[in-house]
């Protein structure tokens, strides 16, 4: 998701206002990003984690959820409510009116590129590799050998782990080191699943709980409640201060009322005399009921939701059993967009069965929904990958269902396009020499498509599509428009645009001479709407790049200059000698880099400030702990103070911060003592025996003010005591482990200060072969949790067997 804590020892990418430097020598600006969710940190990051099979998500927020789908995941939220058995039918005001065009549907996606041609396991010289025979050791095997010894026969629970562990050894499919028969157009030859799952049907308010309208209460039949619910719920969001937010709900609810108009005839015509405040602080009252609910309700909750899914979870794909990865649909709701789209605010329609396309294999059965409704269509294709798909009605996208991140048909599409980024290196200098050449070209078509190539090479820029007048107004290279693009002499292009999701680019760069001619040139005559590359398109383009490789598109380069950049980094400036910090802090300034060229970039979160300010407490209580440890030395023996290592006096501890961390440090152990004692007389009356007297907590209480005094006596003598004494040895040596905690702790602040600004997922997730990352982490000794979370690692298990010295 991304980072965020306390001051930095120096200034690295990403701060405000920087301009940074690419492989190719082009500069970079800032723009800005969504932050980073928490299944994209680092699996050392996510708190309470001590071992990858125990990382936390951290619970969303519900609607939360951004509406405009990724180039490789298509989103798909999770109910606001638990899906329960089949449902009732649904609220009429957010059923989906959008028509879709009869037949197949033809998907063009990085999900659909072919399978590159060798799945095998490869070396480092790309040479394949025979794949290795995995012994697995069967429950036959593991009776056996238990029975021929007399060690301890072991429990049951011991027993079941094994059996899961070699199942799991079994089941998992190594398609990495297959051979594959079908790389061709077919992707699979059987495929059963259980379709979606739909949200529960909308539950109308208490009849004490209405929206005002002029001050008096408004009686909303369910259809006109429900879409009133989705603004009240985000009363207190940026969103609901948004004007044109405000603007697209009001319509889209207006026509609602329309329809299903208030019971007690209020006419409402005016947005702003629009009370919704009663049902806002209704919705808070429940969410923080449903939060106080019982450690084993809550369990018993999430047991009975997981039973229910559990079928959905999983299809079988070639007899293999294989998860499923979005596979609820989307809750009917208010649309959020990204940046500034147009559309932000829309409502989304309630999807049914009668919109939904179900793909299976043709001998599969048909499943049932789990809501009344029969499917729109079931197809069988095994050119396509997707399971499920629809189209919904804000931006008339298709949504679609595809296997989990970590499936075999998602791993070879992923592999695929890594490999084609990786091939392109053998003709990336044939191509730049030919646009280099073209951009004197006397045929102004040719001249163009030069000069876009030039872009789209040295700054990574998309390569941009069309757009209907209804569509958010973001462009890529070839859809830039005058406006976009200003001249700045003698040889210095300024961008600013929205690109996609509506995320502002905005870049001063220097170019080559002919460069700043031909754009000079294209601006001729035009307006400031008109295209700056008039005689180009995106399809004209492609098909050109198709002549150099087959497969070549604009994307590709995008790909390319994302993961050659990213090695290059790696490799010029990962330090030699350094501490795993200082690697991870290399690694992360690599990834800044990227992530500037291909602006993934973002506003700085909200709770950066207290993050930090909570970092800079945490350094000050290390240096807390130095400083008493240096004075416990000087108590013991007066040379200390004259040893060059111990006279740092922490001169950012001042009185008032020592006086309130000692009396926090006191309540703490309070607080310990009070726990210890009630759950040691807990235990007691379990086993039948008296509780402890309150004088016991009493004297435990009264022994911590004790030694909390002495503590505070000692403040400004330079002198300290230690509650338990310890060899002089141990003190030197507790120094020094504090004197490197400081240090790492620092380089920590300071990378989550340099990437205040900086979104690193999205290039981790889509644009950097994690091949590279793998190999570094291998060749430098810094483990793969420190970099990749637990979906990455899931995602790209082929990339996590590379050698060290693989190479992108």
């Amino acid at each position: 998701m991304s980072s965020d804590e306390d001051i930095p020892l120096g200034a690295l990418a990403g701060g405000s206002g920087t301009n940074h430097v690419a492989s190719n020598g082009i500069r970079n600006g800032n723009t800005s990003d969504s932050p980073m969710s928490e299944d994209e940190l680092p699996l050392s990051q996510i708190r309470g984690t001590q071992t990858p099979a125990r990382s936390l998500r951290r619970k969303r927020i519900a609607g939360e959820a951004s509406d405009s789908s990724d180039d490789d995941i298509p989103l798909a939220s999770s109910p606001a409510k638990p899906a329960a058995a089949p449902t009732p039918k649904a609220s009429k005001a957010t059923s989906n009116k959008s028509k879709q065009a009869n037949g197949r549907v033809k998907v063009e996606s990085d999900n659909e590129s072919s399978v590159a041609n060798s799945k095998r396991k490869r070396t480092s010289n790309g040479k394949a590799k025979a794949p290795p025979k995995k012994k697995v050791k069967r429950e036959e095997d593991i009776a056996a050998a238990e029975s021929s010894t007399n060690s301890p026969k072991p429990s049951s629970s011991k027993k079941r782990k094994e059996k899961d562990e070699a199942e799991e050894d079994e089941e998992k499919y190594r398609w990495w080191e297959a051979q594959q028969e079908n790389d061709g157009e077919e992707k699979w030859q059987t495929l059963e699943h259980s379709g979606v799952i739909f949200p529960p049907p909308y539950e109308p308010l208490p009849p004490q709980v209405k929206m005002q309208y002029k001050g008096k209460e408004v009686n909303l039949p369910p259809e006109s409640e429900e879409v009133a619910g989705f603004y009240a719920a985000m009363l207190e969001t940026d969103h609901a201060k948004d004007k044109t937010f405000n603007k697209n709900f009001f319509e889209d609810w207006c026509k609602v009322l329309k329809q299903y108009p208030p019971r007690n005839n209020i006419k409402i015509m005016d947005f702003e005399s629009c009370d919704f405040r009663p049902m806002f602080e209704y919705f808070e009252v429940e969410k923080a009921k449903k939060k106080a609910l019982p450690a084993a309700e809550k369990k018993e909750l999430k047991k009975q939701k997981d039973a229910f899914e559990e079928k959905y979870t999983y299809c079988t794909l070639d007899g293999r059993k294989e998860k499923v990865g979005n596979f609820r649909v989307e809750p009917p709701g208010l649309f959020r967009g990204r940046g500034d789209h147009p559309k932000k605010g829309a409502l989304k329609f309630r999807v049914r069965p009668e919109d939904i396309t179900l793909n299976i294999g043709e001998d599969a059965s048909v499943p049932v929904p789990n809501m009344p409704g029969t499917w729109k269509a079931v197809v069988h294709d095994k050119t396509v990958t997707w399971l499920a798909n629809w189209v919904e009605n804000v931006n008339g996208n298709y949504k679609y269902v595809f296997l989990a991140a970590g499936s075999s048909l998602k791993g070879q599409s992923d592999m695929s396009k890594f490999e084609k980024a990786r091939e392109l290196k053998k003709h990336v200098e044939r191509i730049r020499s030919d646009y280099n050449a073209n951009l004197k070209s006397k045929i102004m078509a040719d001249r163009q498509r030069a000069t876009a190539m030039y872009f789209i090479d040295r700054l990574a820029l998309r390569a941009g599509n069309e757009k209907g007048e209804d569509e958010a107004d973001t462009v890529g290279c070839c859809s830039l428009r005058c406006e976009h693009v200003t001249l700045e002499a003698p040889n210095f292009i300024v961008f600013d645009f929205l690109g996609k999701d509506s995320i502002r680019y905005y870049n001063r760069v220097t170019v080559d001479a002919q460069v700043f001619k031909n754009i000079r040139l294209f601006k001729e005559n035009k307006e400031d709407s008109d295209n700056l590359f008039d005689r180009v398109n995106t399809t004209l383009l492609n098909k050109h790049l198709q002549s150099y490789m087959k497969g070549l598109t604009a994307k590709v380069f995008r790909t390319y200059n994302a993961s050659i950049t990213f090695q290059e980094q790696l490799d010029q400036n990962t330090p030699k000698n350094a501490s795993l910090q200082e690697k991870v802090n290399a690694y992360n300034q690599a990834n800044r880099m990227v992530a500037i060229l291909c602006n993934h970039q973002r506003s700085v979160p909200k709770t950066h400030e207290q993050s930090m300010g909570r970092m800079r407490d945490r350094l000050r209580a290390f240096k807390y702990d130095r400083m008493k440890m240096r004075h416990v030395l000087f108590n013991l023996d007066p040379k200390y103070q004259r040893m060059s290592q111990y006279q740092d006096d922490e001169s950012d501890l001042d009185e008032e911060w020592i006086d309130e961390y000692e009396e926090n440090l006191k309540k703490k152990e309070v607080e310990k003592a009070e726990k210890k004692f009630t759950k040691d007389n807990e235990k007691l009356v379990e086993e039948g025996s008296k509780p402890h007297d309150e004088s016991l907590l009493k004297e435990r209480i009264a022994a911590i003010e004790v030694e909390f005094k002495r503590i505070a006596n000692e403040r400004g003598t330079g002198k300290a005591s230690l509650k338990r004494e310890r060899p002089v040895e141990k003190i030197e040596e507790g120094i020094q482990k504090l004197d490197e905690k400081i240090r790492t702790f620092k380089l920590q602040m300071d990378d989550r200060e340099a990437g205040k600004e900086v979104a690193l997922g999205t290039s981790k997730i889509n644009y950097l072969d994690p091949r590279i990352t793998s190999a570094w982490c291998k060749m430098h000794d810094v483990p793969i949790e420190k970099l990749f979370s637990k979906t990455l690692v899931t995602k790209f298990p082929w990339a996590m067997e590379v050698e060290a010295d693989w190479k992108f």
